[in-house]
């Protein structure tokens, strides 16, 4: 008798471990990041936000789903990524800049609008306002990507540094040669001022300011100070023409296999995390910018009065270009306008109503 009930005993002891290993199993649910951007806690704003949302969602879901943050381009390029996240099998999340974006979702070319935010405030309220979510709500059609926010490029505003002369006036920009990324917008914008453009892929830019191929570019002030371009130009100003910002998205195939409450997780600790990431962008770009002013031979902030003269002249030009060479509808191009203008009104009526009188 006891030998054949052993087999049953041992059975139901082994029972529980069973249901738990099945149990942790169940609930383990990884989601793996992909970002360009090294993993370093003080020379970029993405890893650290990605940091913070990891030990929030694993807080709070208990565990239940693991955050992984792959940075430095391990697991390959920004289109390579997001093609990965499409299928939402190895990798369910990544950030990826305008010119990647645009590969998957076209309307986000309209990100290259030249000039369209005057301060981050202005700039961060639009990314986080609910035009702009229902704007970027097209990525869960055209790319079965869901769309959790905007990190600021490098900080968003960028700056010239070149060769030649120190960029006041937007006559200064008459003759010089700029790189620029191979983005017919931005080509577009820098023969409207004046200047001639060579589009480079970035392992080229380096060279082509040594050899005089080019005379100049334009980057956000971290990534002019990261990659030491104080060594091959003598001159910085501080324009802000374009603003460069990339885009947080994940895999909606996987998105919607979890529960309404994990769900509910990622979307809240995303929104935080993004407003991390803003306060740290701004604060690396002005740190960069003074550093940039102790590097190169002569720094310059370009004043708002100019700025306005710089872009009346470049807006037309890219306009006609997203219109009719990209193909963006007029009315879509003016309501994606229209909505910037009006988040830079309200955000300084704002303060006026709330501080002042």
């Amino acid at each position: 008798m006891p030998f054949k009930t052993l087999p049953r005993i041992a059975t139901l002891a082994a029972l529980p471990l069973a249901i738990a290993s099945t149990h942790v199993q169940a609930q383990s649910t990884e989601m793996a990041i992909s970002t360009l951007l090294p993993e370093d806690m003080s020379n970029n704003e993405v890893y650290p936000a990605l940091i913070h949302f990891k030990n929030l969602v694993e807080t709070r879901t208990d565990g239940d789903v693991e955050v992984v943050i792959f940075g430095g381009g391990q697991l390959g390029s920004e289109v390579e990524a997001a093609s990965e996240v499409q299928g939402g099998r190895t990798l369910q999340s990544t950030i990826i800049t305008t010119g990647a974006m645009s590969s998957f979702f076209e309307d986000y070319q309209l990100m290259t609008a030249p000039f369209l935010f005057d301060n981050w405030r202005q700039a961060w309220s639009f990314f986080d306002g609910e035009w702009f979510a229902d704007f970027m709500s097209g990525t869960i059609e055209d790319a079965d990507m869901r769309y959790l926010g905007t990190f600021d490029d490098g900080g968003g505003f960028v700056a010239f540094t070149n060769n030649e002369r120190l960029i006041e006036t937007v006559e200064d920009l008459e003759g010089l040669n700029i790189r620029t990324e191979e983005n017919p917008g931005h080509v577009a914008i820098m023969k409207a001022l004046g200047a001639s453009a060579t589009p480079l892929p970035w392992g080229e830019l380096i060279t082509a300011l040594e050899t005089g191929l080019a005379d100049g570019q334009f980057n956000a002030p971290v990534l002019n100070t990261t990659f030491n371009f104080d060594e091959v130009t003598d001159y910085t100003t501080l324009t802000g023409h374009v603003y460069n910002s990339a885009a947080w998205l994940i895999s909606e195939s996987w998105f919607q296999e979890l529960s309404d409450e994990h769900q509910a997780v990622i979307l809240t600790s995303a929104r935080e995390a993004i407003e991390l990431g803003h306060g740290m962008s701004g604060a690396l770009a002005t740190a960069s910018w003074v550093e940039s002013c102790e590097r190169f031979e002569e720094c310059y902030i370009m004043p708002p009065e100019e700025r306005q003269r710089m872009a009346e002249i470049a807006l037309p030009a890219w306009r006609d270009w997203i219109v009719n060479d990209f193909g963006i509808e007029e009315e879509q191009v003016d309501a994606f306008l229209e909505e910037v203008a009006r988040v830079g009104d309200e955000v300084a009526e704002q303060d006026i109503s709330r501080y002042g009188q």
